[in-house]
């Protein structure tokens, strides 16, 4: 999962960046509301850590650009106005959590974790799909009871689909929530392919994957 952190204080950025890097999530950090506003317009984000105090703005704005957008990047915001009036207007603006610091990383691990899994619609930690099982948080996939060893990036592209069925997810999405930063890759490589390939074949051997369809010249979609 892709994760944008807009934060202006380089040591708590750091610890965050380390600890999200550390749970498997890919994390981009910003310091500023003009770079928060700059990425988001060029890239998708899963879920997006908004501080509000920063030096060129007020985080309210980013919230407000998102929304605007219809974006379904998940929001939580972190920060040190804990004042009720500003917990109850981030929320009316769209935000899906609020996050008062100092905080426990472990905590904000958990928010996290929560506020994607409800945007998917996902309730629980597992996701059943044509007799495999999904592990979210231990980045396992089983199918009875036998594990299927698959990379990191075969278990993201795999839980991104399953989290996505019945989408058409095109190869420029799988990138942005995958690989990162899109600007920073070819985008004529067909390394998306390559471990879509791979992942396909290991689930094979365990069980037809018809419902695992390739939309030829756009990308992927699993069928339920």
């Amino acid at each position: 999962m892709n994760v944008l952190l807009v934060e202006d204080y380089q040591e708590l950025a750091k610890e965050i960046v380390d600890f999200l890097t550390k749970s498997g999530y890919l994390c981009k950090w910003v310091s500023n509301r003009a770079q928060a506003l700059e990425e988001i317009g060029v890239n998708d984000y899963d879920a997006m850590l908004l501080d509000l105090g920063l030096p060129d703005g007020d985080g309210f704005d980013i919230l407000k650009d998102i929304r605007k957008k219809q974006s379904k990047t998940a929001v939580i915001v972190i920060t040190a106005r804990g004042e009720l009036n500003d917990k109850i207007d981030g929320l009316q603006l769209g935000a899906d959590d609020y996050l008062t610091k100092p905080f426990a990383l472990t905590e904000l691990g958990a928010r996290l974790f929560a506020v994607i899994r409800r945007t998917h619609g996902i309730t629980t930690n597992e996701i059943e799909i044509h007799n495999f099982k999904i592990q979210l948080q231990d980045y396992r996939v089983t199918f009875d009871d036998q594990i299927i060893n698959l990379t990191k990036k075969e278990f993201d592209i795999f839980q991104y689909l399953v989290l996505n069925k019945n989408r058409v997810i095109t190869r420029l999405q799988l990138t942005e929530h995958i690989w990162g930063d899109i600007l920073e890759l070819n985008s004529d490589s067909n390394f998306i392919d390559v471990h879509v390939r791979n992942l396909r074949k290991k689930l094979e051997k365990f069980a037809e994957i018809d419902w695992f369809e390739t939309v030829r010249n756009v990308g992927y979609r699993i069928n339920m």
